[in-house]
């Protein structure tokens, strides 16, 4: 294994899984404040789980996401 490839390779996806992520929670907060469904002032709890079937992981992380 070449550690410098596999640590990039790394890298790699997890800023697509932060980009993507962040532009995902972005839009359905946005519709979610122009649907009144929230007041912009809320803490939304956040579950992100990490699997990769082949070898055999399956990691949930938790956190919190505030408006204000």
């Amino acid at each position: 294994m070449d550690q410098e490839t596999f640590n990039l390779s790394i890298r790699k996806f997890l800023k697509m899984v932060g980009v993507n992520s962040q532009r995902e929670i972005e839009q359905a907060v946005q519709k979610a404040l122009q649907e009144k469904k929230l007041a912009g002032n809320e803490t939304i709890p956040a579950l992100v789980t990490l699997e990769i079937p082949s070898l055999g992981i399956k990691v949930p992380f938790q956190g919190d996401i505030r408006l204000k």
